[in-house]
């Protein structure tokens, strides 16, 4: 076991230099810089001197020193769009805010989508069912935007049962946190039907419940185990995605999170600040996908995860 996550950890930091390296080509690809862009002038030799400064006319000078920068000290560098503020000050500020919201909603779409798929594979073609392919339908369709929008003027407005946006108390994290969750939650819920429906269907199952195993015990001991591994390979991409926020859930409810910064980062050509959240949800993407390898040798023991 060891020895496996030691290969999936140097697989993953190839992986981190390999997005670094390609994310970096695609911001000097890109016109400009973050010191003179639309109506903001500046004079030439100010404008020289500052790029000179922080090495944004020599970009073999910037990608080896912001590189070895992160790696022996963790520090991102300046934030070109925020005066006197860093990357890691940013960081530090907004990402604890996306992971928990990002962490309820994932809480929730589990806690929910699980038992829906569940119960509408077990009661097949009822109207149970149909009403959650109907919703299940819904909730991958629907934008965040029209259900975080939904969500605040019927509990925010008419009910007066939640705050309108903003952040700093219990109070702001139901509404985000579920609109966040819906679209994870209706995917939980069609992957878990469909693994479902697979699972009762094998002749494993047909053994059981002719030799008179319990239905629940089937259901959840037996058929689940197997119906859940599709559910745990989402779970991994997916909690990455949630925790490092999302700028349309965030813009809506008015939460300082991580997605609006990496928006305005690519708005403004802030190099530092796009290095930083980009390197900072592949980590994290990598990091819940060598979980997610990790664990389907512990839900399943045929699985090798090494292969």
């Amino acid at each position: 076991m060891a020895k496996r996550i030691a290969k999936r950890v140097l697989l993953g930091v190839a992986t981190l230099l390999g997005v670094y390296t390609i994310t970096f080509l695609m911001v000097i690809a890109t016109p400009g810089n973050p010191f003179q862009r639309g109506d903001r002038q500046m004079p030439p030799e100010v404008l020289a001197a500052l790029e000179s400064r922080y090495h944004i006319d020599n970009h073999a000078t910037y990608y080896v020193e912001y590189l070895w920068r992160v790696i022996r000290h963790g520090d991102f560098g300046p934030a070109f769009n925020y005066r006197d503020w860093t990357c890691n000050q940013i960081l530090a500020q907004a990402l604890p805010v996306s992971v928990i919201i990002g962490l309820l909603a994932m809480l929730i779409a589990v806690m929910v989508g699980v038992p829906v798929g569940v119960l509408s594979a077990v009661h097949r073609d009822s109207w149970f069912d149909l009403a959650t392919l109907s919703l299940v339908l819904l909730g991958i369709s629907l934008p965040t935007f029209v259900t975080g929008s939904a969500l605040l003027t019927v509990f925010a407005v008419y009910m007066k049962s939640a705050p309108i946006g903003g952040w700093g108390t219990i109070a702001h994290l139901p509404l985000p946190a579920l609109t966040l969750s819906l679209p994870f939650m209706a995917y939980i819920a069609r992957l878990t039907r469909v693994g479902m429906l697979d699972v009762l269907g094998a002749d494993f199952i047909r053994t059981a419940v002719a030799k008179g195993v319990p239905p629940r015990q089937v259901i959840w001991r037996h058929a689940f185990k197997i119906a859940f591994l599709p559910v745990l390979s989402l779970l991994g991409p997916a909690t990455a995605q949630a925790m490092t926020g999302s700028f349309v859930v965030e813009k809506v409810f008015n939460v300082p999170g991580l997605g609006r910064h990496f928006v305005d980062a690519a708005l403004n050509l802030d190099r530092g600040m796009i290095l930083a959240t980009v390197l900072v949800f592949s980590a994290m993407l990598i990091a819940f996908n060598m979980i997610v390898d990790i664990l389907y040798s512990v839900v399943d023991p045929r699985i090798d995860s090494s292969a």
